[in-house]
């Protein structure tokens, strides 16, 4: 299914080599998997993404995705959080991609959503509907924390679920994510680093006492710019 090839370099890190696709991006969308109306809406997402600079597309994907926990696209983190089920849940998923054929970079993680989607582009589509439909609940729950946070992306992730669910209906998902606590703000970001540069677990933290960055492999963390 190319349609979810292209939503998995969509909501991934927008590299500078993006930017020479547009043609190629746009002429993708043209997918019967998806309604009228959600491919105008992606390729509206496109053409914005095209049309803003890389660095600001850049700064506007980790303010999204790599400020605090609500947002991420590794899956198994909404999942199992951090309990040692999730180092099982990451060796059966490697093992399922090996099984088919499907082979990572040495620092990609299973879980992230945009890997999970290159993965299912090359199943049959009732396969595609089942792994889907077993992560409704949390594209969904991203879907709806997206739209709330009048993000872009939220167009990509609704996507998703009218894939997985053949609707969208995240009103009742809005009104519960509109009551929660941020966890992107500077505060939450401080109080979080705070707790994890003491932890000592998978990841320990650097010799600058930073905790190690959820980004994946290949991306820059782009600091924020201040103003004097």
């Amino acid at each position: 299914m190319k349609l979810l090839k292209l939503i998995a370099v969509l909501l991934d890190y927008p590299q500078d080599e993006l930017w020479a696709h547009g043609d190629e991006l746009r002429q993708a969308v043209d997918d019967p998997a998806l309604s009228p109306a959600r491919r105008a809406a992606l390729l509206g997402f496109i053409d914005d993404l095209i049309a803003t600079e890389p660095m600001d597309a850049q700064e506007r994907w980790l303010g999204l995705f790599d400020r605090g926990r609500s947002m991420s696209l590794l899956l198994f983190e909404h999942i199992h959080g951090e309990s040692r089920d999730r180092g099982q849940a990451m060796v059966d998923l490697l093992s399922t991609y090996k099984k088919a054929g499907f082979e990572l970079g040495a620092k990609q993680l299973p879980d992230y959503l945009p890997v999970v989607l290159e993965f299912l582009a090359t199943q049959p589509v009732s396969e595609v509907r089942d792994w889907l439909g077993h992560t409704a609940h949390i594209l969904e729950l991203l879907a709806a924390r997206a739209q709330e946070r009048q993000s872009p992306y939220a167009v990509l992730i609704e996507a998703l679920v009218e894939i997985a669910k053949g609707r969208v209906d995240l009103d009742l998902l809005r009104r519960r994510v509109a009551t929660e606590e941020r966890d992107d703000t500077p505060e939450a970001m401080d109080k979080v680093w705070e707790e994890e540069a003491i932890r000592f677990g998978v990841e320990a933290p650097t010799e600058d006492c930073n905790p190690p960055t959820r980004l994946p492999a290949g991306v820059k963390r782009i600091e924020p710019t201040v103003t004097p």
